[in-house]
């Protein structure tokens, strides 16, 4: 696991590294497959090497809502709470594509914020991060347009696997979104229509003008 480490070089020190290399576990996903599902105990803190997790979770209707994308050298700050807390997920983390991770148990979690300073700063950095996504989540559902959080949601995606090029039906966007499909389709439309993108079956280019 040592080559699959060096991403993380820059982030801990020799020492934090030696001791994941020791006591994490290597994680392989393929797309769409469930890391973690809502309800399931947290046993491990998952930390990204390579693409990215759809953490979501669902509303009061039963719907799928999207809360944040965790990438490279990221984790996810709601198993930070869990586990801290001994609670079980309130979250579901989904590989958004082939992805590759380590696992960090439990435990180690209040040994190593005391002992790595680079650790402690990982931690405080990643929750401060989502909180942040999530304060622009709240706004985007409270403040804005449906039309200006589908241009955030495409961004946001495209930000996540670092692709222009979107792989997703207008149903599985209307599900994250919590709307209707044909409200998709006719947002979409009228995005294509303003040059802002190209749409293709099942696929959605975004232009530089998005």
């Amino acid at each position: 696991m040592k080559e699959q480490l060096a991403i993380l070089k820059d982030v801990f020190e020799p020492e934090l590294l030696e001791e994941i290399r020791l006591k994490a576990k290597y994680l392989k996903l393929k797309e769409g497959e469930v890391l973690l599902d809502i309800g399931q105990p947290v046993l491990y803190v998952p930390i990204v090497l390579k693409g990215s997790l759809k953490i979501t979770r669902n509303n009061e209707n039963g719907n799928e809502l999207l809360l944040y994308y965790v990438g490279g050298n990221e984790s996810c700050a709601m198993t930070f709470t869990c586990c801290m807390m001994r609670h079980a997920s309130e979250v579901r983390a989904i590989a958004e594509e082939d992805s590759e991770g380590i696992l960090i148990p439990i435990e180690l979690m209040d040994e190593w914020m005391s002992k790595y300073p680079t650790w402690k700063s990982f931690v405080m950095r990643t929750i401060r991060m989502r909180f942040n996504e999530l304060l622009r989540t709240i706004d985007g559902i409270a403040f804005h347009k449906l039309d200006e959080r589908l241009v955030t949601y495409l961004k946001e995606k495209s930000k996540a696997s670092g692709s222009a090029l979107i792989n997703l039906t207008h149903q599985q966007i209307a599900d994250e979104l919590a709307t209707s499909r044909v409200v998709v389709s006719r947002l979409l439309k009228q995005l294509e229509n303003q040059n802002k993108l190209l749409l293709y079956r099942n696929q959605i280019k975004l232009l530089s003008d998005m």
